[in-house]
This record gives C-alpha cells, sequence and structure tokens, in this order.
C-alpha cells in the first residue's frame, strides 16, 4: 500500500464524533490486520477474534466492550494485538478532580459549596472512550517492533435513562490522543525515514508544525529514565489534543491511521528474510526487554488499564512479548551495530 492508495474515507460529519470514531477503528481494524497478515508467511497463521464486554455495577456489558484481533506463531509475526475499545461509564471523583486540573473547560459540578473545595461532593459525569491499540513484534531482529495507538474521549452529564443510561448529552469536553513510533533492534536509516516521512506527510496536511511538535512529543514520552534513553527511534506522539474543531481532529486521526500501513509494510517486506545470527537474535531479546521495562513502568495507558476497575488485563498485557532478556550489566561492543542503535536512542535524530 502506497500513500497514492489512501483508503477512503469512512467519516460521516453529519453522525456524532463518537458514532465516526467507532466506524473508523472498527475499518481501521480490518484494514491493518488485512495488511499485516499479507506479510506472513506461515500457512493458517492469521488474526484472530476474541470479543469482550466490560464488567461494572451495572452489570456485564453494560460498560461497552471490545475487540482484540490476536496474531501469535508465525514465521513473520511472533505475537501482534490490533484491539479495538469502546467504553463508558461514570467517572470516579478522583478522576474528576485529575481531568479538571488538564482540561480547562471541563466542569466538576459539585454538589455543595461554590468554591473549589474538592472535598465537596462532585455530580455524576459520564465518559465515553473509543480507541484502537496496537503492538507487532515480529520474528526477525532486522524487522521492528511497532506500536500504534489513537483514541478518543469524552466527558458529559448522563443525557438518556433506563436503556440508554448512558448516553450522553453534548460532551462538555472532549479530546484525542495517540501516534505511531518505532522500535528496531537494528538501525536501518532508510525504514526511519520512511517511517517518519509518511507521517510526517499525514500531519502536514492539517499543519506543517505539528509532525516536529509530535515528533519531540515522542521523544520525550518514550524515554526510559533509568536508561537515560528513549524506547526506540520515535515516530509521532499527542494527548490531550482539541485544538482543531473536534471534526478536524477526527480526520487528522484518519490520516495518521492510513500512514501506518505504508509506512511499515514495506519494511516487513524487505527485512523479514534476513538470516539472523544467534548474536542478533540475543540483542532482539534484549531490546525487547527494554520495551517491557518502559510499558511496565512508565507507559500511562498501561497503568491507567490496570487500575481501572473491569479493565481487560489479556487485552492490556497484549502489547508485551513473548520472549524478552535481561543480561548483567550488558553493554554493546564499541563500533558495533547494536551500539549505533543505542547511541540514537540515547540522542534522538531528525528523520524527516
Amino acid at each position: 500500500m502506497s500513500s497514492e492508495t489512501t483508503p477512503k474515507s469512512v467519516l460521516d460529519p453529519s453522525k456524532p464524533i463518537r458514532v465516526q470514531m467507532e466506524a473508523l477503528i472498527r475499518a481501521k481494524q480490518a484494514e491493518i490486520t488485512a495488511g499485516l497478515e499479507s506479510q506472513e508467511t506461515k500457512e493458517g497463521v492469521k488474526f484472530h477474534a476474541d470479543e469482550w464486554t466490560r464488567d461494572t455495577a451495572n452489570g456485564k456489558g453494560k460498560g461497552g466492550g471490545g475487540r482484540s484481533m490476536v496474531i501469535q506463531g508465525g514465521e513473520t509475526f511472533e505475537k501482534g494485538g490490533v484491539n479495538i475499545s469502546i467504553v463508558h461509564g461514570e467517572l470516579t471523583p478522583a478522576a474528576l478532580i485529575s481531568m479538571k486540573s488538564n482540561h480547562k473547560s471541563f466542569r466538576t459540578n459539585k454538589k455543595s459549596g461554590e468554591g473549589d473545595n474538592d472535598n465537596d461532593e462532585l455530580l455524576p459525569k459520564r465518559f465515553f472512550a473509543a480507541g484502537l491499540s496496537m503492538v507487532i513484534h515480529p520474528v526477525n531482529p532486522h524487522c521492528p517492533t511497532t506500536h500504534l495507538n489513537y483514541r478518543y474521549f469524552e466527558v458529559g452529564r448522563r443525557a438518556g435513562k433506563g436503556e440508554d443510561e448512558d448516553e450522553l448529552e453534548e460532551p462538555e469536553c472532549w479530546w484525542f490522543g495517540g501516534g505511531a513510533d518505532l522500535t528496531p533492534s537494528y538501525l536501518y536509516e532508510e525504514d526511519a525515514k520512511l517511517f517518519h516521512t509518511e507521517h510526517k506527510k499525514a500531519l502536514d496536511e492539517f499543519d506543517p508544525s505539528y509532525y516536529p511538535r509530535f515528533k519531540k512529543w515522542c521523544d520525550e514520552y518514550f524515554y526510559i529514565a533509568h536508561r537515560g534513553e528513549t524506547r526506540g527511534i520515535g515516530g509521532i506522539f499527542f494527548d490531550d489534543f482539541d485544538e482543531l474543531p473536534a471534526q478536524k481532529c477526527l480526520e487528522m486521526a484518519e490520516r495518521c491511521f492510513d500512514a501506518f500501513l505504508p509506512s511499515y509494510l514495506p519494511i516487513i517486506e524487505k527485512r523479514k528474510s534476513i538470516v539472523a545470527t544467534e548474536e542478533e537474535k540475543q540483542w532482539q531479546l534484549v531490546r525487547r526487554g527494554r520495551y517491557v521495562e518502559f510499558n511496565l513502568v512508565y507507559d500511562r495507558g498501561t497503568k491507567f488499564g490496570l487500575q481501572t476497575p473491569g479493565s481487560r488485563i489479556e487485552s492490556i498485557l497484549m502489547s508485551l512479548p513473548v520472549n524478552a532478556s535481561w543480561l548483567y550489566n550488558h553493554s554493546p561492543e564499541a563500533g558495533s551495530r547494536e551500539e549505533k542503535l543505542v547511541k540514537v536512542c540515547q540522542k534522538p535524530v531528525e528523520w524527516a
């Protein structure tokens, strides 16, 4: 797939953003899994669907659910998941206070008092969240791991009753977040340039300042402080984004989705048949250890999911590889390809 064959938009501006977002992530799940399957060489290895519902105080399934698409045990892909979730429910007081600090337009609507005393009881708020989250771990150490996530969140008062009790009025506040990034074990500069250039082209359609800003944001977010290095060679990342009208933000998310397959499939096709040595495979396991460290120690999405009642743990931990390694006091040989990668992770490069 090339940038010249961008898929037809599935958006319909006559419908609410939440409805369009659900349609978008369902379409992209099907498109991305089909694209990745086209690179898997082991017969019979496909993505398998796993439907789930969210358990809440309202009863099983009343809080929404999702669809996990998982591939494992292939010759090209060791493990991967392309998951969507569409969930809704009531926010806790702690979440309400936290969100108010991040979103100035968000109103907590306290029951008593007129000041900002956080001890006052807060009126209930309903939320809706929809997103697609993907992590792919290839078999070959010359093929990079990749991650993608785009999500939409809105908060408002309850509008419906009975069966429609979770339906929201016009949201009081909303935002988008997400991005895509590349985590290689071995650095191929042309691959890094391709990945970044495709995402830059997508963002440039909306504002030329977005790519450099979101690229820097990505480098800073996917940073393993205790190692003094980034998780990989970056990409784009943004969060709490509401700077454009909601429809434009949604269109931007769609274009970023569209940039993924043209930025990744050519890399897999080019690298998946390279014969790897045992030393290269061991290095891949060491780099996967870094991936695990970031996801379990720093990643906000992982921590939020593990702390949220009713969350599906299998989907949250889908991002972890089947195998990883931690070698005591290990460092790459001076002048080696392994050291070249580490140096880029210690000092991010401008690729596009």
